[in-house]
């Protein structure tokens, strides 16, 4: 008996080869509703159709309101011998970095040489189409499985705030986590990830006209950028952190000594001590001209995921996708996502059943079309390994 506590596994080996275009034709839809973080109407209006999906596949559902867009959960109930015990828990979100606007621009849609390019196809609408086609299946062959919770979030891309209790709540019960977040390049699935936090650097001076009495101001973007001096010495002295200073903004005219600044640092973690540490010497952050001071605030944090003792639920895999005719590898991820909350909280978890592809945020963003049933059928066999 193994730790999900079943002696024998019920395969879907049986799964034929699943066509492509059904798969191809549900992502384009979604992908033509662009969703970017903070639309809210925008992330509703894709969300009304999931949630339609999800209640065709035979799910009870529930929303939770937030001003950033709706997250949904979506409880599909166990089948078999299976319908009583433990849910698996599955993640997915289905906001972009992307705004909207895209698809008529830089980022269009477009299937070219057994690819499909478009903002979202990789991360992360191509995941949500492989978690549906897997429900499907299981439901197709009669495939015993356990009930699976599937929480759609709304704000993944900028740290899930909205959402992060939520996933927290039903963390509790749940046997296992499974994320749809795109694989590595060579579709291997993730089996831990590094934490990921946002800080904000504030910075407020003195104004003052820039020509006739600069002596009487407090410039707060030379004071930023001083302070971005000493965040770039703290990053030095942290060699396993990344460390982006992703946006900057102050001042306003340039006859005017600029009385406000900021910037926005995504920072990443391989391990909670150097998190601790690094944060701590941002909090210690002091002016160094006079008239000014210094802020440094946590927006959203994501704390590290570290690969399990027990490689109990990547040896599910194993055998799941041996099920189906394929072979898939595990490995960790710099990457952070709703899955870093999970398995920080000893949930046995796995990311990367997406479609493989590369691009993520960026320009050039595209799958596989081919991994798309690949995937589904991955994901089917192991929910009903499970």
């Amino acid at each position: 008996m193994d730790k999900f506590g079943h002696i024998r596994f019920v395969s879907v080996s049986q799964i034929e080869t699943l066509p492509v275009q059904p798969m191809r034709d549900r992502l384009h839809r979604y992908v033509q509703l662009e969703t970017p973080s903070g639309g809210a109407d925008a992330l509703d209006a894709l969300l009304d159709l999931l949630e339609a999906r999800y209640a065709e596949l035979g799910a009870r559902t529930e929303r939770h309101p937030s001003a950033t867009g709706a997250n949904l959960v979506a409880h599909f109930p166990g089948t078999g011998d299976k319908q009583h015990e433990r849910p698996v828990l599955c993640l997915g979100h289905h906001d972009t970095v992307w705004p909207t606007g895209t698809l008529d621009g830089p980022v269009p849609w477009l299937e070219q040489d057994g690819r499909v390019h478009g903002p979202g196809v990789y991360d992360m609408k191509g995941g949500l189409v492989v978690f549906e086609t897997a429900v499907e299946l299981l439901a197709q062959h009669g495939s015993a499985h356990r009930p699976i919770t599937m929480i759609l979030v709304a704000d993944e891309e900028v740290g899930s705030p909205s959402a992060r209790e939520l996933v927290a709540e039903h963390c509790r019960d749940a046997i296992a986590a499974l994320g749809f977040e795109p694989p590595h390049p060579d579709g291997a699935v993730k089996t831990s990830r590094w934490g990921s936090t946002r800080v904000r650097i504030r910075v407020t001076g003195r104004e003052s006209h820039a020509a006739l009495a600069p002596e009487d101001g407090a410039s707060a973007i030379e004071e930023l950028i001083d302070q971005l001096l000493v965040v770039r010495r703290i990053a030095t002295e942290h060699p396993d952190m990344l460390c982006n200073v992703g946006t900057i903004s102050g001042g306003g005219r340039t006859n005017v000594v600029p009385g406000e600044a900021w910037c926005e640092i995504g920072m990443r973690f391989t391990d909670t001590a150097t998190e601790n540490s690094a944060l701590a010497a941002l909090q210690r952050l002091t002016p160094v001209r006079p008239g000014t001071t210094v802020s440094a605030d946590i927006l959203t944090s994501r704390p590290v995921w570290t690969e399990p003792e027990s490689a109990g639920l990547t040896e599910v895999l194993t055998r799941a996708a041996r099920a189906v005719g394929q072979q898939v590898t595990g490995r960790p991820a710099a990457g952070a996502a709703d899955t870093n909350l999970t398995g920080s909280l000893g949930v046995p978890s796995l990311d990367g059943l997406g479609p493989v592809g590369r691009g993520a945020h960026a320009p050039d963003e595209q799958i596989i079309a081919a991994t798309l049933p690949e995937r589904a059928a991955l994901t089917a066999s192991l929910l009903a390994h499970l």
